[in-house]
């Protein structure tokens, strides 16, 4: 699959970046806001291209936008609903200088709040359940993660040690309580191992252990079953270029398991999200050699196709990749 550095999303060169690839209810609805820029209920198309340093937005409910923010060889996409109204802002976190930039859309005013420091990983998500994105970042220090949060509900700051410097970040809500959860994707020792999640949970600081998955396997957190929590999802490569992506997906609501044959091996980055507006996460990749959205409708399992974008761009809904 091709992708960019996919447990930090980085903004870059297509090319380069993919040699460099080392590796939500409530939780789908936080997921939906963060792309959802007019507030309809569905997630909208979005795209960055580096050359120009553009995100070109489709909305579902009429319109198109193309804005330049920020710097292709310098920052990673963030967004998020970090004014709490409901759509989505344009947003970066910068890793030369540890700022957040950010475009609200209650009035289109630009925003700088500096947290974190080079080579953190930003995992902004609402930790706190107040509806507005918090600023996060994720610290491999002497072999294990912290997690930093600064939560908009209080303004309080935390620092939560969570994880091995080699696991791979993948927040969520899992455990329904509106909080989204830090969490870990643990490798194991081949490529082919089991992985396991590790889940801090936010409701009794509890820990949930699941094996799911291979270390190889990208992990896609979304509530794909519309019970308003994050269910554990991985995408499987194939052994060659043209092989089709498998997606295997562990419901939260009754354990059950979706296996999905959806995508193309080198020609596809995932960017599940809820396109159809049902309240549940769709399985959907974007193709880089016709600048397509493929996505499979979770309300009746139909597929549609949405061009938008051009090669060497990137979907902005992979940042939710790990």
């Amino acid at each position: 699959m091709k992708n960019f550095v996919a447990h930090a999303g980085r903004i870059g060169s297509f090319a380069l970046l993919t040699l460099l690839l080392t590796s939500l209810a409530f939780s789908q609805a936080s997921l939906r806001k963060a792309m959802d820029y007019d507030a309809d209920g569905k997630a909208d198309f979005a795209v960055f291209r580096p050359s120009t340093n553009v995100w070109y937005i489709s909305k579902s409910g009429g319109g198109t936008t193309g804005t330049a923010f920020g710097l292709q060889a310098e920052d990673f996409m963030t967004p998020g609903d970090y004014d709490g109204d409901g759509k989505g802002d344009i947003a970066v976190w910068r890793d030369t200088n540890g700022f957040w930039y950010w475009l609200s859309s209650i009035d289109g005013t630009f925003h700088a709040y500096n947290f974190g420091t080079t080579n953190d990983e930003p995992v902004a998500r609402d930790y706190d359940g107040d509806g507005k994105t918090d600023f996060a970042v994720a610290r491999r220090t002497n072999g294990t993660m912290i997690w930093y949060i600064q939560h908009t509900a209080d303004t309080n700051y935390s620092a939560i040690q969570w994880g091995l410097a080699t696991d791979y970040t993948c927040p969520g809500n899992y455990d329904s309580d509106n909080k989204f959860d830090v969490c870990v994707q643990r490798p194991g020792s081949s490529p082919t191992a089991q992985a396991t999640f590790y889940v801090r949970k936010s409701t009794d600081n509890g820990v949930i252990a699941q094996p799911w998955g291979v270390s190889n396997d990208l992990v896609v957190p979304a509530d794909y079953d519309g019970d308003g929590i994050t269910d554990f999802a991985v995408v499987r490569e194939g052994t060659t270029a043209t092989s089709n992506l498998t997606w295997y997906i562990l419901k939260s609501t009754d354990g059950g398991v979706i296996a999905d044959v959806f995508g193309l091996t080198n020609q596809d980055v995932n960017a599940q999200n809820d396109y159809d507006g049902d309240g549940k996460a769709d399985i959907a990749v974007w193709r880089d050699t016709n600048g397509t959205f493929y996505y499979r409708r979770s309300s009746d399992g139909g597929v549609a196709a949405y061009q938008w974008g051009a090669a060497n761009d990137y979907p902005v809904a992979s940042y939710d990749t790990h």
